[in-house]
């Protein structure tokens, strides 16, 4: 059966259906106040807010929608995916990623790839990537 009900062989693969493959993802932060100032910042400037929040967590995705990224506070560690993770937020434009990107510093990121065009991902592809004060890897990316 297929992400939205069908059983269509495409649709299970996800190809070409406008089928999203993830719901959502969830992260553990050491610090869930410091955390959510980060994502409250970074992720504005790509046009996602903060969709529900209590004393157990976050969630991040467009306003009155769902989550597609929620914050949990883990024991006062974080606990960053091994390596080889990241996760990717679609930008709107070019200049959303360049104001990704400096919020994102200005909020305690660690820059791992300023803004620029990236033509050996594609010819379109323009991202930055950095990671957040708990360590997780991000990209903000344009195609």
């Amino acid at each position: 059966m297929g992400l939205t009900g069908g059983s269509d062989a495409a649709e299970d693969r996800g190809s070409n259906t406008g089928v999203i493959v993830l719901s959502h993802l969830s992260f553990g932060v050491a610090d869930l106040a410091r955390a959510a100032a980060f994502y409250d910042g970074a992720l504005a400037a790509l046009g996602y807010a903060r969709v529900w929040s209590n004393e157990e967590g976050v969630g991040y995705g467009v306003a009155g929608g769902n989550d597609r990224l929620a914050l949990f506070p883990h024991d006062g560690k974080p606990s960053a995916p091994g390596a080889g993770f990241h996760l990717a937020f679609e930008a709107p434009s070019r200049t959303a990623v360049d104001a990704f990107h400096a919020a994102a510093l200005r909020l305690g990121g660690q820059d791992q790839g300023a803004p620029r065009a990236r033509p050996h991902y594609s010819p379109t592809y323009y991202a930055a990537f950095l990671t957040d004060p708990d360590g997780h890897k991000l990209e903000a990316v344009h195609q």
